[in-house]
């Protein structure tokens, strides 16, 4: 998959699972992703995906990932979390990630390779 923000474009692989099968199913997308936390970029989908929800402990820079059943969630840093996610799929170089995403909300496109 890739993902695109402002000028800079990511490859991420998606995860084997159903959510991720649901995601891709709706693309391409583009959406105004809302900064939270200073480690984050999220968005809400109009239709909820199917959840598996469980916590992966550590959250790693480049994590693409499903909050709820409605919420996909794009991490631009590393950090212990004790919330609980779906994992839709990762970054495959996150080099240049965190300047490409800034600081406040961002437009991403997310399409199929």
């Amino acid at each position: 998959m890739k993902i695109k923000i402002g000028n800079s474009m990511f490859t991420a692989t998606l995860y084997d699972n159903q959510a991720a099968t649901a995601f891709k199913s709706r693309l391409p997308m583009s959406v105004n992703m809302i900064e939270l936390n200073g480690n984050e970029k999220y968005v809400d989908l109009p239709q909820s995906l199917p959840a598996s929800a469980s916590n992966p402990e550590t959250i790693q820079n480049g994590d693409l990932m499903l909050y709820g059943s409605v919420t996909v969630v794009l991490f631009y840093k590393t950090f212990s979390t004790s919330y609980s996610y779906t994992r839709l799929g990762r970054i495959d170089d996150i080099t240049g990630l965190v300047a490409a995403l800034g600081s406040g909300n961002v437009s991403v496109s997310f399409e199929l390779e």
